[in-house]
């Protein structure tokens, strides 16, 4: 019997994560959304491309959160998207009522379910829907690293006219402007991109994946980006499902790593069947670690807004 995983919310990032994850076949999926039978329709759609995309697992949609019921995963996807102009922090109030509402059904219907967060501002997101579900912070977590990643991988791979699949980037810190990309743990078939591209490329590189999500939101102009974080959701699910053990950067909860605790923000970890199975601690100099802490201190005093 396949696994089941929740997709809360319907949009552009929910239906590219049913998407992605149908493609996959390897669980059964519920796609949830507040509009009426909308995501019933996107679901029905979706089962019917089965056929021709050679996969067969169970795609329904849903108003109701009783159909939730048995997940092993949700995927929260709703909230409000960003705007021209709005921060991912300016989202924080409206977004934690969305989220601690879908939180609290997701605690009544599905409550031993693993609770992966993808709306923004990612990282509050997370310790919000976590402190609602009070659950082993092991089971909540984020995706923001992975996402971040790829996207340093696209824009190197640009610079040296190379495949980004030969290329494995490290992305660390919150998902927003404070983040902060390694290039020292960022290589090209094993080879550090310190040693293929000039200092001030490389920072115009970190600078470009720092605000690789406010460029898409400018260009689309009424919405934000869907398929890469949809893809990158997808590759956490992947792991879980399969307990593949990868190694990626995810929004964990931190205990004391790196000097920082009470926190989630992006930090390697390895990721299974358990969930948040380790936290990863890198060797980083007196710059990075720097940095790493204050984004911490940064979202620190972002959940104050929350009252945590």
């Amino acid at each position: 019997m396949r696994k089941k995983v929740a997709v809360i919310g319907a949009g552009h990032v929910g239906e590219c994560t049913a998407m992605y994850l149908a493609e996959r076949n390897i669980c059964d999926i519920v796609l949830v959304d507040i509009i009426e039978d909308m995501p019933k329709g996107k679901a029905l759609d979706l089962a019917q491309a089965g056929p021709i995309r050679n996969y067969d697992a169970g795609i329904v949609g849903s108003n109701d959160f009783a159909d939730i019921k048995g997940s092993h995963i949700v995927v929260v996807t709703s909230g409000v998207p960003r705007k021209p102009g709005m921060t991912r922090e300016d989202l924080i109030t409206k977004n934690a009522e969305i989220v601690g509402s879908v939180t609290e059904n997701i605690k009544k219907h599905a409550p031993k379910a693993m609770v992966l967060m993808v709306a923004n501002p990612l990282d509050i997101m997370t310790f919000h829907s976590w402190k609602k579900m009070g659950v082993d912070h092991k089971l909540v977590f984020g995706q923001a690293g992975v996402l971040d990643s790829v996207r340093f991988r696209t824009f190197v791979g640009w610079e040296l006219g190379v495949s980004p699949n030969d290329i494995q980037a490290m992305v660390l810190g919150g998902h927003g402007d404070t983040m902060v990309p390694l290039p020292r743990y960022t290589t090209v078939a094993g080879i550090p991109i310190t040693e293929l591209i000039a200092p001030d490329r490389i920072e115009a590189i970190s600078k470009r994946t720092r605000d690789g999500g406010g460029e898409i939101v400018k260009l689309l102009k009424t919405g934000s980006a869907y398929y890469a974080p949809a893809a990158a959701t997808v590759e956490m699910v992947d792991a879980i499902l399969t307990d593949r053990k990868r190694v990626m950067p995810c929004s964990a909860y931190l205990t004391g790593q790196y000097g920082i605790k009470d926190l989630y923000i992006g930090v390697p970890v390895v990721l299974g069947a358990g969930g948040v199975e380790k936290v990863i601690e890198l060797k980083l100099n007196d710059q990075e670690l720097g940095e790493l802490r204050k984004s911490g201190t940064i979202y620190k005093e972002m959940l104050s807004v929350l009252g945590y």
